[in-house]
Parts: structure tokens; C-alpha cells; sequence
């Protein structure tokens, strides 16, 4: 009769353990995945700060607008491709005298 009641208490004793132990992990799990959201919620807003900082740095090198941003002063893209163009030209044309003077 001793062994059953010993048997039984042992049973609840490792139940009870087991019980506090599991609590414990869930609530490691819960610290971890808080840590991780937390983590990567920094990140993507350091990663789209750093995207908006060089959308800013290139269109105001470039002059063109940044993304939602109205257009300050208009680019117009067909003057610019003529004029690079036009200095292309230009230069092949230097470029093409340059040779020819070292040829003759």
C-alpha cells in the first residue's frame, strides 16, 4: 500500500515539475520571439532610412523627385540626352583630330 501512495506522489511531483518547466520554456519562447520582432522591426526601419536617405541624395544630385515628392524643377530628359549627345559628339571630334595629328 506504502508503494502506491509513494508511486503517486512521485507522479505529482514530476507532473508539477514538469508543468513549471514547460512554463518556463514558454515563456523563454515568448522573451525570444518579442526579441526577434523587436530586432526586425529595427531593422527594416533602418534599412528603409537608409533607402530614403539615398533617394533624397540622388534626386537632389540628379534633380529629379524623390518618390511622392512634386518636381521642384522639371528635368527635361529628351535636352538632356541632346546635349550628352552633343558632347559626345563633340569629343569624338576632338578625340578623332587628336589622332589623326599623332598619324600625320
Amino acid at each position: 500500500m506504502q508503494a502506491f501512495f509513494v508511486g503517486r506522489a512521485v507522479a505529482e511531483v514530476l507532473t508539477e515539475k514538469m508543468e513549471f518547466a514547460l512554463t518556463d520554456v514558454m515563456s523563454e519562447l515568448g522573451k525570444l520571439d518579442a526579441e526577434a520582432r523587436e530586432q526586425m522591426r529595427s531593422f527594416t526601419e533602418e534599412v528603409m532610412e537608409r533607402a530614403n536617405r539615398a533617394a533624397e541624395n540622388t534626386s537632389a544630385h540628379y534633380g529629379t523627385p524623390g518618390v511622392g515628392q512634386p518636381a521642384a524643377n522639371p528635368v527635361d530628359v529628351q535636352a538632356t540626352v541632346d546635349e550628352l549627345r552633343a558632347e559626345i559628339a563633340l569629343l569624338r571630334n576632338e578625340l578623332q583630330k587628336h589622332r589623326s595629328g599623332f598619324a600625320g
